[in-house]
């Protein structure tokens, strides 16, 4: 990563810390990036964590304090939330993206973040399968949403819909508060 940031000059890349579990694991990780000269906020750098373990989102505003975002990992997300293997053909009817324990986790994260100046973004297959999961997360003021690039351009379609209904055409949000325009993003 020091290569790429330093050497390439690629200093848009943004550090993303897969599976962060406690806050002194967040602490630890980032001492050990310093050590091997990746200091967040030097030189630009960002550091992002995935938010796919509940203590992610009990715990926003203190794992906050340490990266610059969040990254919902539904799948993971889901299957901690519920304590379920989706992968498991005995278990595969309980994972559901949509069930108000992650649901929940989700509307929760995103405002608290976003409170203290993070972004949160979401990545996942469910948003480019479900126009009406794709409405919620913009209801829920999300920044961005990961797609695969095949379906790029419907959930765009999906989101501008979503937008549409929640403020009209040529409306924006009250003065004062965030408009949920969620950008995407493609990923690989």
């Amino acid at each position: 990563m020091r290569r790429v940031r330093d050497e390439m000059g690629l200093t848009n890349v943004i550090v993303m810390i897969p599976f962060c579990r406690t806050l002194e694991e967040a602490d630890r990780v980032l001492d050990v990036m310093a050590e091997q000269g990746l200091r967040r906020g030097e030189n630009g750098l960002k550091v992002y964590v995935m938010a796919e373990i509940p203590s992610n989102v009990i715990l926003a505003e203190d794992f906050a304090q340490r990266f610059d975002g969040f990254s919902i990992g539904s799948n993971d997300l889901t299957q901690l939330t519920l304590g379920v293997d989706r992968d498991s053909e005995a278990l595969a009817h309980v994972f559901d993206e949509t069930n108000p324990a992650v649901t929940r986790s989700i509307q929760s994260l995103v405002p608290r973040a976003q409170s203290v100046g993070r972004t949160v973004g979401l990545c996942g297959q469910r948003p480019s399968d479900d126009p009406a999961f794709t409405e919620f997360l913009v209801k829920t003021g999300i920044d961005s949403i990961s797609v695969a690039p095949d379906s790029f351009a419907v959930v765009k379609q999906h989101v501008a819909a979503a937008e549409l209904n929640l403020h009209g055409e040529g409306r924006t949000a009250p003065s004062g508060t965030r408009q949920p325009q969620a950008g995407l993003s493609s990923s690989d």
